[in-house]
């Protein structure tokens, strides 16, 4: 039976079983006290005109065979009443489920820009209408993004390769070409051949969340980032400063400690060719852990900010050499915040540079747990 059917079906035995109570409290509460016998009443008193008549009082059962087939009769009425009026109320009521259904089977056919945009008042229908709008939306973003992340990861897969593949080309025209510089180079390509693969790897771990978790400071993470990234620092000739309190996170170590390296490298890397420096700062803030990573470098549109964060975004292309990216530093840092229940917030500095602030939830103390 379909639900119209079960709903039909259920407002007529509604009405059916509501006659039926009304019969039975006319039974109980009324008929009982009608004798079960029919009698007459006589007056008392010297009749008017000789005749005594009398007044005729029907029974129990002269009542109920009187009262039964009008009885039945809206028994069946109400029967009919509640098919016919079920049917028509049911239909109506489902009608925006019906609407529901066929945006559901449209997106089905990977239709995901059509919406339902139900009309009316708000109630649960209207609800789940806006709850199913709002999951086409986010899953056509969703599958819109993930198109571009496609395109762009066989784009810059097929990069190191096709270097490769004229290398081997040149070395195969060329066989006095010196095989030491050849191999060189082939190191470097494959070298970061291997890192945008793993940088993709950890980008779908982060994103899928499926890690333990656990107390992190996240000054510790600061620390142990900048004395990683020191030596880089120095290279380039920028200050590198950790600062802040004890910052208790709940999540990854590991993932965390990633985050924390690709802000501290990235800002190392994006900064001024000599004499800039970056500050990276740790505090807790009304139950959030806060990471802020500020650096110093060239002055950033707005425009140019806001897409920092998608992959294989880059923000200048004043970097060069080794420590070239591959645009996925700060995509990782925003699919690890997220996976961790967390925000990414970039901005650009007044005297240049770049300031993201990661604020992730919070753990209490070891004194306060």
């Amino acid at each position: 039976m379909s639900v119209r059917l079960k709903l039909t079906a259920s407002y007529a035995g509604f009405l059916v079983v509501a006659g039926v109570l009304l019969i039975a409290v006319v039974w109980v509460f009324l008929l009982r006290y009608v004798p079960d016998r029919a009698g007459t009443v006589v007056e008392l008193g010297p009749p008017a005109d000789g005749n005594r008549p009398g007044l005729f009082v029907p029974g129990r059962s002269d009542l109920w065979r009187a009262f039964a087939p009008k009885a039945a009769l809206a028994l069946g009425f109400l029967l009919v009443f509640g098919l016919v009026g079920g049917w028509l109320l049911s239909s109506r009521m489902l009608a925006p489920l019906d609407r529901i259904t066929r945006a559901t089977r449209t997106a089905a056919t990977g239709s995901l820009t059509h919406r339902i945009h139900l009309p009316g008042r708000r109630d649960e229908f209207r609800e789940l209408a806006d709850a199913f709008d709002a999951m086409l939306e986010k899953l056509e973003a969703h599958v819109a993004e993930e198109r571009r992340f496609a395109a762009n990861a066989s784009h810059e897969l097929r990069t190191p390769l096709a270097i490769t593949q004229a290398l081997l080309d040149v070395a195969r025209d060329d066989p006095d070409r010196d095989v030491g510089v050849l191999l060189d180079r082939l190191r470097t390509v494959n070298t970061r051949a291997i890192g945008l693969t793993e940088a993709l790897l950890l980008l779908s771990r982060a994103g899928q969340g499926s890690f333990a978790r656990e107390r992190v400071d996240l000054s510790l993470l600061a620390e142990d980032a900048a004395e990683t990234l020191l030596p880089l620092a120095e290279k380039r000739g920028t200050t590198l400063e950790t600062s802040g309190d004890v910052t208790w996170a709940v999540g990854s170590q590991a993932l965390l400690l990633q985050l924390t390296t690709n802000l501290v490298h990235n800002a190392v890397v994006h900064n001024l060719p000599e004499g800039g420096s970056v500050h990276v700062t740790t505090t807790a803030d009304h139950g959030s852990a806060v990471l802020v990573v500020e650096n110093t470098g060239e002055r950033l549109a707005p425009g140019l900010v806001a897409t920092l964060a998608e992959p294989f975004q880059r923000g200048t292309e004043r970097v060069h050499g080794d420590q070239a990216g591959v645009g996925l530093g700060l995509a990782i840092v925003q699919s690890i915040a997220r996976a961790h229940g967390g925000t990414l917030t970039l901005s650009p500095r007044v005297d240049g540079g770049l300031r993201v602030v990661v604020r992730l939830p919070g753990a209490p103390a070891a004194e306060d747990r």
